[in-house]
């Protein structure tokens, strides 16, 4: 696949800079999955891997007592939830981090918990659980959503449109194996509902998309970055129920 062009990605950045969430997930999903880490300390050390604007990273650190280092690689998002922390005076609990998911400098075995919304598959599944379970102490917990398939033989268009980005995607069986294979002893997993796509993600997107369209008339390359968008929401409108976004949880397997 053609990388995108600079007008492209600028494009697109420009639209995900603006939204709450740059995936799909809300409150109540981060907060039901975090209940499942059932013996986790009140005041875990936790890192958020690719954290976007952090949405789920100043929910964690509101729901519990801990500290999180918040990781990304793009620091405009980050600047935004600098902002979000100064605004709920959590500025001595969230340390935003720019870096790469796949190296990011932190001590192994260092935190009770390792949480990533919808970012892992960017640096292939395998590989980022592995480097989940380095960065967490035996028995630590895992928390992450992942895109999966929900049927055998979905529409060819949903098929090229998560080819494009994901190939390697596969079902919540699949997860659940290279869970096992790096480490990991499965505590649950349910499904993200569909307001998860829509409250904080796709609607806003949408709106987003709108203003931009009348702010770029004319600017051929970015409106067909726009319609991609677009077309991104309208598929999941007409096929949610080929895919979703699985919420799992998992622990560390203890040495030894």
């Amino acid at each position: 696949m053609a990388e995108p062009s600079s007008r492209s990605w600028q494009v697109f950045l420009d639209v995900f800079e603006h939204l709450p969430r740059q995936g799909p997930g809300n409150r109540a999903s981060t907060a039901r999955a975090l209940a499942l880490c059932a013996d986790l300390t009140p005041a875990p050390a936790i890192v958020d891997l690719g954290c976007g604007v952090g949405a789920q990273t100043l929910d964690l650190a509101t729901l519990t007592d801990g500290s999180v280092v918040a990781v990304d690689d793009h620091g405009p998002f980050l600047e935004r939830l600098a902002v979000g922390a100064d605004a709920l005076g959590l500025t001595d609990r969230v340390r935003p981090l720019c870096a790469d998911m796949a190296a990011t400098g932190l001590r192994p075995a260092s935190f009770d918990l390792v949480w990533s919304e919808g970012a892992l598959y960017q640096i292939g599944l395998e590989n980022a659980l592995r480097i989940c379970a380095g960065l967490l102490h035996p028995g630590g917990h895992l928390a992450f959503t992942d895109a999966v398939w929900r049927r055998d033989d979905p529409p060819a268009e949903v098929r090229a449109c998560f080819g494009l980005d994901y190939p390697t995607m596969g079902t919540v069986d699949d997860d659940l194996a290279v869970l096992a294979r790096c480490g990991f002893e499965p505590v649950d997993h349910f499904t993200l509902p569909d307001e998860a796509w829509w409250q904080d993600f796709y609607t806003p997107m949408q709106a987003r998309v709108r203003e931009l369209r009348q702010a770029l008339a004319g600017d051929r390359e970015a409106l067909d970055v726009l319609d991609g968008l677009d077309a991104e929401a309208e598929l999941h409108r007409r096929h949610g129920d080929s895919y979703a976004y699985e919420f799992f949880v998992a622990r560390r397997a203890s040495d030894g």
